[in-house]
């Protein structure tokens, strides 16, 4: 058996419900341990769908979810997992999340209106877990048109 380890942002304190976050990581080194980097993200997503079914945690799969602006539906997005009504999780499998990677799932999150999320790439050797919050890092005034 591979060790692996993951990359985890913050203390966790924060983001949610930690047993959940716990099961989701552990779900996921599960199937990174298994499929090791390489494969396209919708492998990773069916893998992990699989994971989480078998160990009984709640789940909804490309969970559509219209976008509103001023009481409009302006568009719909399908979310990677939305995990038990309270987590969005994004999957990656790109060589280094981006800034813009965080604040798609804090828009994702306020769209489904929860506190937690979590990012998951796959394409680096040792799975990276990103935890996002509702709140983005202070941006500085003269950045905000």
């Amino acid at each position: 058996m591979i060790h692996q380890e993951i990359k985890k942002s913050g203390n966790g304190d924060s983001f949610g419900d930690r047993a959940l976050s716990s099961q989701i990581i552990d779900s996921a080194i599960e199937v990174h341990k298994s499929l090791g980097p390489g494969f396209l993200e919708s492998f990773y997503e069916e893998a992990l769908s699989l994971e989480l079914a078998d160990r009984k945690i709640p789940f909804e799969r490309q969970k559509v979810v219209g976008i509103f602006y001023k009481g409009s539906l302006v568009g719909e997005h399908r979310l990677d997992l939305l995990v038990d009504n309270r987590q969005v999780v994004e999957l990656k499998t790109v060589s280094e999340l981006e800034k813009v990677h965080f604040s798609i799932v804090r828009s994702y999150m306020k769209a489904v209106g929860v506190d937690s999320g979590m990012i998951l790439n796959f394409a680096t050797m040792t799975i990276a877990v990103k935890r996002v919050g509702p709140h983005a890092p202070s941006v500085p005034d003269f950045l905000i048109s």
